[in-house]
């Protein structure tokens, strides 16, 4: 099954097939994975990057993605990239001997979506093809709301809202206030009609953590029951085959531009 995402902001990594250079990785940015891997595998002359031009087939294996703008995804493609370079990553080590270049991303990346400001984003971890497909080191398990993913995604188009579509807005179940389509969030639990303000939501689940720019979990004001922030924007992008019920655990412009990456 293919799921489709709105507002699709990606980071992904490429595996090189190609005998001359097998097992190279190549790191990059898209808002349209299907268009990006074909772009890769036709040259630089039909938009491949000049690093895969002549270098194919490529195979995009595993992309990120939840980002909520394009900025927050390119400041992780470039910590990925480089990870010795940023102050965040500074704690893993370089890549060792007998580390293969996928197993080296690899083990970037799960230290990433544990580190902040990643490891508060309502990102997902999609393995596009199962034989490349690794497991987490046990001390390097994501935050319970980065679920990992398996099968192929793609950039869905939002439809265009008609004039008496934009007119119809609903209330607020916090303040009470009209919510705009895209100010919009609302509990996907059976039976409960629980609409709000993204921002009056992420306040309330906040609470806890009055420091901190983004939630990560919290209960529904309406049904009482505990939801993931990561759940409730991946269903309002209708990414709805990776939402996900869970359990709390004690161990556990765009405002999210506005982290210190």
């Amino acid at each position: 099954m293919v799921v489709e995402v709105e507002s699709f902001f990606g980071v992904y990594m490429l595996y090189c097939t190609n005998p001359t250079f097998k097992g190279r990785i190549y790191i990059g940015f898209t808002v349209n994975p299907e268009r990006r891997i074909g772009q890769h595998n036709a040259g630089r002359r039909r938009g491949g990057a000049k690093r895969t031009s002549g270098r194919g087939p490529w195979e995009m294996v595993l992309i990120i993605h939840g980002f909520p703008s394009d900025i927050a995804a390119l400041t992780f493609e470039w910590a990925w990239q480089h990870p010795h370079s940023s102050r965040r990553l500074s704690h893993v080590s370089r890549r060792s001997k007998k580390e293969s270049s996928l197993q080296f991303h690899w083990r970037v990346v799960s230290n990433m979506l544990r580190a902040a400001p990643w490891n508060r984003l309502p990102l997902t971890a999609r393995w596009l093809k199962q034989e490349y497909r690794m497991d987490f080191d046990p001390g390097l398990q994501p935050p319970l709301h980065i679920p990992v993913a398996f099968g192929s995604v793609r950039a869905k188009r939002k439809r265009p809202q008609s004039a008496g579509e934009e007119e119809e807005m609903s209330r607020c179940f916090l303040c009470r206030g009209l919510v705009k389509a895209p100010e919009k969030l609302s509990c996907f639990h059976p039976y409960c009609g629980m609409i709000s303000h993204v921002t009056c939501l992420a306040r309330r689940f906040l609470k806890p953590e009055p420091s901190q720019l983004l939630p990560v979990d919290g209960e529904c004001p309406s049904c009482c029951r505990p939801v993931l922030w990561g759940s409730l924007i991946r269903h309002k992008q209708g990414c709805l085959g990776d939402l996900e019920e869970f359990t709390p655990s004690d161990s556990q412009s765009h405002w999210a531009d506005e982290l210190n990456i």
